[in-house]
């Protein structure tokens, strides 16, 4: 049997199908293409633009005033009068009598070094101030008899400048001993532990029983009455200052600043920065403050001049450029400004370009805002529904 005729006609009902269903959609095309051709054609609905509402609160208009210029540094505080104790002589810590914290007042003696040898010095020199005195009296009375005899031609007058030699230079030698008896009794006196400045004992450095050398440092006095806190300003700022000005010190722990002035300003700034040192002076009397404290301070210099302001919230910044978000014509635009000086204790930025003072501004920054989206002021915003889901912008 021959397979070729059924397989003929098995294609002829495929093709007989594909027609069938070809006029199928010819018929539907005819008797309601029309309208499918039209939703085909006919462009997707579009939403219609809605309007972004802000309260009061979130608009501002610029406003004119001043803002003073606060130049602010930061620093340790120290203690400029503070006395380091030192030994005078060689030997041996007998007594200290004070501890870390102790109180005293100049003149107070703090223990004592034991200074046999230093004493044994001062005695050796009190003997050789007797022996020169009496070696100048034996050539007192030498030289006086010499001048007898001279008057006389009994001696010669080389004779007699010898004489006379011998004379000078026993007074000589008294003067010397004399000189390093004076020199040795000073030491002893420079050698007793007594408090050189009034205030309070910061540190011990040795204990009674240690061996001490000569100007190795035995005790640190600090005098709280004055402080100091030195910082440094920007080469740009320095010109701003001058001694004597007034500052507020903010001291850590403390909850409100605390009067100081500025005391000296450095001549130059330091090496390989643009920083210049100054030092502001603090009075503290009643010793409240501690030398170590870390503490910050403000300059206020006062502003001459009216400046246009804006809220420093409603500056935004992008690609390096700051902008304000305005409210013109019930639409938002965007304008790029130029900023000056800023005041960051009162919230507000000097415009100097590219913001006319009666132009609505939005006061904060808020996020998805559109260039040209409509927008209006509005007593009250409304609540956000389902069909106006975007009745007011988000804040950012």
């Amino acid at each position: 049997m021959d397979p070729r005729p059924a397989h003929k006609a098995g294609r002829r009902i495929i093709v007989g199908g594909v027609v069938l269903a070809i006029a199928g959609i010819a018929t539907a095309l005819a008797l309601g293409g029309g309208s499918v051709l039209a939703r085909l054609r006919k462009p997707p609905e579009t939403k219609a633009a809605v309007t972004l509402e802000f309260t009061p609160a979130e608009v501002v208009k610029p406003a004119w005033t001043t803002l003073p210029v606060v130049i602010d540094f930061s620093g340790p505080l120290v203690a400029p009068r503070t006395a380091i104790v030192r030994a005078k002589a060689a030997g041996t810590l007998l007594a200290l009598d004070v501890a870390e914290g102790s109180r005293v007042k100049a003149g107070q003696p703090l223990g004592a070094i034991d200074l046999s040898d230093l004493e044994t010095k001062v005695t050796d020199r009190a003997a050789l101030v007797e022996s020169a005195q009496a070696a100048l009296a034996e050539a007192e009375r030498t030289h006086q008899a010499n001048i007898g005899l001279a008057a006389q031609n009994f001696i010669s007058p080389t004779a007699l400048q010898t004489s006379q030699a011998r004379l000078d230079a026993a007074r000589a030698q008294l003067k010397s001993a004399q000189a390093q008896l004076t020199t040795m009794r000073l030491g002893m006196k420079e050698a007793a532990l007594v408090a050189p400045i009034s205030g309070i004992v910061g540190k011990r450095h040795v204990v009674p029983g240690e061996k001490v050398s000569a100007e190795q440092p035995l005790l640190t006095v600090v005098d709280l009455a004055v402080l100091e806190l030195a910082g440094t300003v920007g080469t740009h700022e320095v010109s701003l200052l001058r001694p004597g000005q007034p500052v507020a010190v903010r001291v850590e722990g403390e909850a409100r600043p605390v009067a100081g002035r500025i005391d000296r300003i450095a001549p130059q700034a330091e090496a390989g920065t643009r920083a210049i040192g100054v030092v502001v002076v603090l009075e503290n009397r009643d010793e409240r403050f501690r030398a170590g404290q870390y503490a910050q301070a403000s300059v206020r210099l006062v502003d001459p001049q009216q400046r246009l302001t804006v809220p420093a919230t409603a500056i935004g910044q992008t690609s390096g450029q700051d902008y304000v978000w305005t409210l013109e014509k019930d639409a938002l635009v965007r304008r790029i400004v130029i900023t000056g000086r800023a005041d960051p204790a009162g919230g507000r930025v000097e415009v100097v370009r590219g913001l006319p003072p009666e132009t609505t501004v939005l006061a904060m920054r808020f996020e998805n805002l559109r260039e040209g989206a409509p927008a209006r002021v509005v007593p009250q915003r409304s609540a956000p529904t389902a069909s106006n889901p975007a009745s007011a912008a988000a804040r950012s």
